[in-house]
């Protein structure tokens, strides 16, 4: 049945994510009205499996219209749950681009969560699913073993058994455990009689165990700034607060709300007195402005959304407002090129990272035209995309990259999208983190 045409209905679906805002999940599948803008070859984020395999299946018209099919029982009764939705839904990299560039906001990012949470209702998940989706609860062991860990990169037997046993790709990296995790006892809370006010750092599991420097150095960034940082505990003090972005990936929202659950337990006192809670990875950060109201709707994640932004965001702000008193010096390097996370696009912060490195002397910025990285998450590890990640790399950023001279600095606040850039093109990006504290004064 064509859409709206008699006799057309939608099956009733209990979803797990709060589609109200849309007016349920069949609504906000309906609001893909087939206009095809992101069918667009080249500018902007989405659709990049799109772009790089020219099938309307793996675009975000095509996925809308088989979810609708599918809500409305045309592809029979179990089609939600099914392994062909399956591979429909499967290259969708959950960039956010369509939330942002589509005419009619739609949000197949989301949709795809709950996809994966219907279907696997019915189909077990992998071991490599489980793995990646658990990390934040294991990564505090597991970090105690980080040079054996880390093996894994430097003997090849490892990683071609890591291929056939979990599907993680030969090819790739893995993110290397940093040998000295950040930890919060460790780390000075700050001037106690700081002047310009208060903030709270929200350190991430990446950031945490993985790239521990970015979290250290935007501490310094802030203290230097002036600002008293809190460190954001868990209120039961036992492992370190996680976003839930690993769970959301794999469709696991109940285990995705018990982390979000955690963490608005130990912010709760500080959104109440108004303190600005800062992030540094886009994916983690971004998820409390927008999945949170999903998981978990209410006036206490509204709040939280409001008054969560990520480093650059917050001292751009500063700046803007005349507080901010954060005494910079010119760099050795004159010129830095900028790629911008996915999610960064789709909120619309890269204007704040533009502003916040030109507080920087003498230094110019140049943002890279370019789509997603290709690596979203999980999806680049994995062997079963490990092809498709590369290409949409090479649409913009590698080419991008191996094109700036070799004293250019590179910048993505995105973990993944510094790993595809040092896999693809073997040139180091920083977090803006890092970059900031060179230029302290």
């Amino acid at each position: 049945l064509f859409r709206f045409a008699p006799g057309y209905t939608q099956q009733p679906l209990a979803t797990t994510l709060d589609w109200s805002e849309w007016g349920g999940f069949g609504s906000a599948v309906e609001m893909c009205n087939n206009n095809g803008a992101c069918r667009k070859a080249n500018g902007g984020v989405m659709c990049p499996s799109y772009r790089v395999t020219g099938e309307e299946q793996h675009l975000t018209r095509g996925r809308a219209n088989s979810l609708r099919l599918a809500l409305s029982g045309q592809l029979g009764a179990d089609a939600l749950s099914s392994d062909a939705m399956r591979e429909t839904m499967d290259l969708c990299v959950g960039c956010k681009g369509c939330k942002r560039e589509c005419p009619t906001g739609v949000d197949m990012a989301k949709m795809k969560v709950e996809f994966l949470h219907h279907y696997h209702q019915r189909h077990r998940r992998s071991i490599k699913d489980r793995l990646i989706a658990y990390l934040p609860r294991y990564a505090m062991f597991a970090s105690r073993f980080a040079p054996l860990l880390n093996l894994r990169n430097r003997v090849g037997l490892l990683a071609w058994f890591g291929e056939r046993t979990l599907g993680l790709s030969a090819q790739r990296s893995l993110p290397r455990w940093h040998a000295q995790r950040f930890n919060d006892e460790q780390v000075l809370t700050g001037n106690e009689d700081a002047g310009n006010g208060e903030v709270v750092l929200l350190v991430d599991t990446f950031n945490r165990y993985f790239e521990s420097d970015n979290a250290r150095a935007a501490h310094a960034v802030l203290v230097a700034a002036g600002y008293r940082v809190h460190l954001l505990q868990a209120a039961d003090g036992k492992r370190p607060l996680c976003c839930g972005r690993t769970f959301l990936a794999s469709g696991m929202v109940d285990e995705a709300r018990s982390e979000a659950r955690r963490l608005l337990d130990a912010v709760r006192p500080y959104v109440s007195r108004g303190i600005p809670i800062i992030g540094l990875e886009p994916s983690c950060l971004l998820t409390l402005r927008d999945e949170y109201r999903s998981m978990l709707p209410g006036d206490e994640t509204e709040a939280l959304a409001q008054q969560a932004m990520l480093l650059e965001e917050f001292l751009a702000a500063q700046q803007q407002q005349g507080k901010l008193q954060l005494k910079l010096k010119p760099l050795a390097a004159r010129r830095v090129l900028v790629h911008g996370h996915c999610h960064q696009k789709a909120f619309a912060t890269m204007s704040a990272m533009q502003q916040t490195l030109k507080l920087i002397p003498d230094l110019e910025v140049e943002v890279i035209d370019s789509g997603c990285c290709g690596m979203a998450g999980a999806f680049g590890y994995e062997a079963s995309h490990y092809d498709l990640s590369m290409k949409m790399a090479e649409l913009d950023l590698l080419p991008a990259v191996r094109a700036a001279e070799a004293d250019t600095l590179l910048v993505a606040n995105g973990t993944s999208c510094r790993h595809q850039i040092e896999d693809g093109a073997e040139r180091t990006a920083r977090h803006i983190a890092c970059i900031l504290q060179d230029a302290l004064d």
